[in-house]
């Protein structure tokens, strides 16, 4: 008898703190992937719930819709690009970075053909790119920079192997050198690529968390508490990096185990640390490099890309 009250009261217990935990809905920016490991992580140990969050994570149709519906206040939270967001604050979207999810670049000119040498060699080519708004804009910098002329760009979406397997591109901008080098080598095909920071692109934070003006105003507190949580499972991946891919496999295990499994290994050293804020000088020199390459039309400050509790602007 008693044991059926204790568990009655537990039931009873979970229900309540369902029922007042605040909804955060967070938009993916692309398929789920090892990229977003420490989400997961935090949803698989409780660590949204320790805060009193119940956290929808939805995926993307496409690959440039996060930031858009973050900054409509359509969803609370993005995982989106530092490119991306400063390119969305010039075009006067009210979007804010909240915090580093992957602190370096990952994203590259990726090819096939071994001719390719130099990037010069891609020039009067169609080149492919995945996120609009985003990798094209990096592409044409890229260009710009490396002297690649008479080029061709072309939206591939996620389609990224077929477009150069077909030879619909002869490159695309923004395929993972921790991710998209996997799922080739596994399909027998050996990619070739470009790191945009070895080329002239400043060094950027590649992923982040981002925020609408209308989110940051109604639920600052549990965009706050999103945060700490991020940081507890970020803490966890440093601590016990098998247990955290154990937990994201849980969470989907409908993923390729062996493709998660080799790309976690590539990207882990890439995430922020536990705590980790956005730093001011990266965005700033990347900002200059924007406004030097044609990129955003706008002088923009990091004090008004980079959310803090503190500077609530």
């Amino acid at each position: 008898m008693k044991r059926h009250v204790v568990l009655t009261l537990m039931i009873f217990l979970m229900l309540c703190s369902t029922a007042s935990a605040q909804k955060l809905v967070l938009m993916l920016d692309w398929f789920p992937n090892v990229d977003h490991l420490p989400v997961y992580l935090a949803q698989e140990s409780g660590y949204f719930a320790e805060q009193g969050l119940d956290v929808e994570i939805i995926i993307p149709s496409e690959t440039s819709d996060a930031l858009k519906l973050a900054a409509a206040g359509q969803v609370d939270l993005a995982v989106s690009y530092q490119p991306q967001t400063i390119m969305a604050a010039d075009a006067g979207l009210p979007v804010k970075a909240v915090a580093p999810l992957v602190v370096k670049p990952l994203t590259t000119l990726m090819f096939l053909d071994q001719s390719i040498k130099t990037p010069a060699d891609l020039s009067g080519k169609k080149i492919g790119y995945t996120v609009p708004g985003l990798m094209d804009m990096l592409l044409k910098g890229f260009a710009d920079i490396n002297g690649i002329t008479d080029y061709t760009p072309v939206n591939v979406g996620f389609t990224i192997l077929p477009a150069l397997v077909s030879k619909q591109v002869a490159a695309v901008m923004g395929p993972f050198k921790t991710y998209e080098t996997v799922t080739m080598q596994q399909q027998g095909v050996e990619p070739r690529f470009f790191e945009l920071e070895r080329y002239g692109i400043p060094e950027y934070e590649e992923l982040i968390f981002a925020a609408g003006a209308a989110t940051l105003e109604k639920k600052k507190e549990a965009v706050h508490g999103f945060v700490l949580a991020l940081s507890k499972a970020l803490a966890d991946i440093k601590r016990d990096p098998d247990n955290a891919l154990s937990l994201y496999f849980d969470a989907l295990p409908e993923v390729d185990k062996e493709t998660e499994t080799k790309a976690f290994a590539l990207t882990a050293a890439y995430f922020a640390a536990p705590g980790q804020v956005s730093d001011p000088e990266k965005w700033q020199a990347f900002i200059d490099f924007s406004l030097k390459y044609g990129l955003i039309k706008n002088t923009l400050s990091p004090r008004d890309l980079i959310y803090t509790r503190d500077n609530n602007n």
